[in-house]
């Protein structure tokens, strides 16, 4: 295994572009950073803002950054613009949530090609020499229906040397909040916080007290538990009335709940579709399983004092990933995307992945499934001392890595926009240490880690069966002594994240916030240019 994990390390480093500020052409003298003026003063973070380019010479600016083209109204990856001394131009961007050090490159007026980072370091890092040699970028005309800025794509060429345009973001916070409660991940597009409540608001066991039971679930609960899939089960009927009425309400084209019945196995998925401008018949699919372990009458441990299998509440298993599709929906149901974003709650994932395997085998006619993103368990993680593991696949072996854009792209996006580079490095020595296995049991602290796993445990399986490259997140698992069990409550998941220098509201929060992110990035990586399945 050492010798098949060497090899593989090989593998991995030879994915990362090399960049840096490189090649023999200078840019012209009478340019510098404070050639081009940006504005506001202060700019935000982690949401769409517009900011405003004026230039005082003639040059060209590369946007590294997500933007919103006027024409189609679509996010892509970054722009170039050739703008004349005098020129302005007001942008919609979206700079990183988690990384308050942003770059904008400057070079001659009409150039065409770029260097770029390495996918595993930030632009700071990039922009202070911590890499040498060169990868590129160039502009080319726009590829999208409708679009009028420039798409950047490779290039076998740098273009030579450029200037650099460093600034500052800050992103919004709550007023309600202090630090203790996640603060500084409360606000943005998307956010931490807002997961938090949403898991919260689940696995609410306070009694119902309403005497009449109107609003009152068969749980009798104010949240919704016992949401374990099974013929007719009333409190997960309860649930998906409910949760089917609150993706009605994010204003998406289309809300189903699919109804799949094999022999005497049931599974009841629901499933919300922004249908693409584009592409409608490929379909982009963010997941994560609603159902939760039910109960049996033995578990091997019981007799130990180890409470029986299953659990009413299932709050780290699974309603941490439905929450984070229920938040990401929220506000991609108001963003034009050019293939279909469907995002869906499965069933019956813990009988054996039935609810996306049925969905996955029962695809209408004409339709294609482009990438899937799975969240499943993600929380107990980083920045708690438990590693937060980004798997993706098929993985067809350990001798290489089989999905290279795959791999790439969360590397970029972790770096980044994440600010994980150092969190990255450790993570991929703990890998090629140890796999998979010891992240899911043992304490990492400071451990990001992005691999591709054989391990078809959860739903992203379904996807893969049809050849679908996928990526998802997860953290402590088998080391969890809460997994399956009673005691899987939002108060263990408070309690396990607590730490030395933080609590555990805060780090779970700012755990939701990072996974959400990254999965929200890759989304709109993904529109733009879909990953394919490379094995």
């Amino acid at each position: 295994m050492g010798a098949a994990r060497a090899i593989l390390m090989v593998a991995v480093m030879s994915l990362a572009p090399l960049s840096g500020c490189f090649g023999e052409d200078e840019v012209s003298g009478d340019l510098s950073a404070s050639s081009l003026d940006v504005s506001p003063d202060i700019i935000t973070g982690g949401d769409w803002t517009v900011i405003k380019l004026d230039a005082d010479s003639d040059m060209s600016v590369f946007v590294p950054y997500f933007v919103q083209d006027p024409g189609s109204m679509r996010a892509q990856n970054g722009t170039v613009f050739d703008l004349k001394q005098g020129d302005s131009v007001s942008v919609n961007i979206l700079f990183p949530p988690r990384n308050s050090d942003v770059f904008l490159l400057i070079g001659d007026y009409g150039r065409e090609n770029w260097p770029i980072r390495a996918a595993d370091i930030s632009w700071a890092a990039w922009d202070s020499g911590a890499s040498d040699g060169s990868s590129s970028v160039m502009a080319v005309e726009n590829q999208d229906t409708g679009g009028e800025w420039p798409w950047v794509v490779p290039s076998n060429e740098n273009g030579g040397k450029v200037i650099t345009k460093s600034l500052k973001t800050v992103r919004d916070q709550r007023a309600d909040l202090t630090d203790a409660d996640g603060i500084g991940a409360s606000g943005g597009w998307v956010n931490g916080r807002d997961v938090y409540d949403w898991v919260d608001f689940i696995t609410d066991d306070t009694p119902c007290i309403d005497e009449l039971f109107v609003g009152c679930g068969p749980d009798l609960a104010e949240g919704y538990l016992d949401r374990w899939i099974g013929n007719g089960n009333p409190s997960y009927e309860h649930a998906v009335n409910y949760f089917e009425g609150v993706m009605k309400g994010y204003g998406l084209d289309t809300v189903e709940v699919h109804r799949f019945q094999s022999n005497t196995a049931w599974a009841v998925n629901i499933c919300g579709y922004k249908i693409g401008s584009v592409y409608p018949d490929e379909w982009l699919i963010f997941g994560a399983h609603f159902d939760i372990a039910p109960p049996v009458a033995y578990t091997p441990g019981a007799q130990n004092g180890i409470p029986g299998y299953g659990t009413r509440h299932g709050a780290y298993d699974n309603a941490a990933g439905s929450s984070m599709v229920l938040t990401t929906a929220s506000v991609l149901a108001e963003f034009d995307a050019r293939r279909t974003m469907v995002f869906c709650l499965w069933s019956s994932e813990e009988e054996g992945l039935w609810g996306s395997r049925s969905f996955a085998n029962d695809l209408p006619d004409g339709v294609t499934v482009s990438n899937y993103l799975n969240l499943d368990m993600a929380g107990v993680n980083y920045p708690g001392d438990y590693a937060l593991s980004v798997y993706l696949g098929p993985d067809g072996t350990q001798e290489a890595i089989d999905q290279p854009g795959m791999y790439h792209l969360a590397e970029w996006i972790g770096s980044d926009a994440l600010d994980l580079g150092t969190e990255i490095e450790r993570g991929r020595e703990a890998w090629l240490d140890g796999g998979e296995s010891p992240l899911w049991g043992d304490i990492y602290e400071d451990t990001v880690a992005i691999y591709e796993s054989p391990t078809a445990r959860s739903d992203h399986d379904s996807f893969q069966q049809i050849g679908v490259a996928t990526l998802g997140w997860n953290g402590l698992v088998d080391g969890y002594p809460c997994y399956h069990r009673e005691c899987d409550t939002m108060e263990t998941m408070i309690e396990y994240m607590g730490t030395d220098d933080s609590t555990g509201i805060n780090n779970l929060v700012h755990s939701w916030d990072i996974v959400t992110w990254w999965a929200v990035y890759a989304f709109l990586h993904m529109d733009q240019t879909p990953v394919p399945n490379e094995l």
